[in-house]
């Protein structure tokens, strides 16, 4: 079902509460069965944009069941279903084939093509793997993007929990000019990118979907310091869903 703007606007607005907060605070909070509509189809005009259900294609799950407690933290989020993310109707992986590089000095390039090479099942010759520490992989995606999601598999062939895992966007390959920060759970700042408030997860089939908020950039960096599991870092597919800037 679509909706045009004026009425997307209006149902959309009846799908949220609004929760106040204080003198002057409004924060805004979506309904459940907001996400239940977005699961079964609905896409939503809000102003001059048109949402719909973002569709990821996902690997088979690696194990069985999932994780019920925390690994020494209680910053780490349990595992649950993710729910529809709402983007742009025309997004795709512009990330797909795109040339990747990496801090690793050792890091061979035909192993790093792997990171966007669309093969992202549990399988130990689809994964990457870096040097122990802090460690960054990057993704040219060949001109300035608009990017709504970034979803990162590191390994999930077992529910480990990967540390310092910072998401960050530029408009140069330096990472001088226009950084912006998308994710950071480096609440430690062992990446030495500042201490993130963001919480640590378990790896699973679905990835991490990092909401990119429509931001503009042409290079994408992750950054990530070993795992529960272990020291070295892990990749084994990175997707970037977005589109041509404007």
């Amino acid at each position: 079902m679509r909706l045009g703007n004026r009425g997307g606007v209006g149902l959309l607005r009846g799908m949220i509460g609004r929760l106040d907060r204080g003198p002057g605070r409004r924060v805004w909070r979506a309904r459940p069965w907001l996400a239940l509509l977005a699961m079964c189809g609905w896409s939503f005009s809000a102003g001059a944009g048109e949402l719909a259900p973002l569709k990821i294609q996902l690997p088979a799950p690696a194990f069985v069941g999932t994780p019920t407690s925390s690994p020494g933290s209680p910053q780490v989020e349990k595992p649950a279903p993710r729910a529809a993310f709402l983007a742009p109707p025309d997004v795709t992986n512009v990330a797909l084939g795109k040339k990747v590089t990496s801090g690793d000095t050792n890091a061979i390039a035909d192993n790093l093509a792997k990171i966007t090479d669309g093969e992202k099942e549990a399988l130990e010759n689809n994964v990457v793997l870096l040097r122990k520490g802090p460690q960054w992989v990057q993704i040219d995606l060949g001109g300035p993007q608009e990017i709504y999601a970034v979803v990162i598999w590191h390994a999930f062939d077992r529910p480990k929990v990967c540390h310092g895992v910072v998401v960050e966007a530029a408009d140069d390959a330096e990472f001088t000019r226009n950084v912006r920060t998308l994710f950071n759970n480096d609440t430690e700042n062992q990446d030495g990118l500042g201490a993130g408030s963001d919480r640590e997860y378990f790896e699973t089939h679905e990835g991490k979907l990092v909401d990119g908020k429509g931001t503009r950039a042409r290079y994408v960096r992750l950054y990530s310091n070993g795992s529960t599991e272990a020291k070295y870092n892990q990749y084994t597919e990175v997707e970037v869903y977005g589109r041509p800037a404007k």
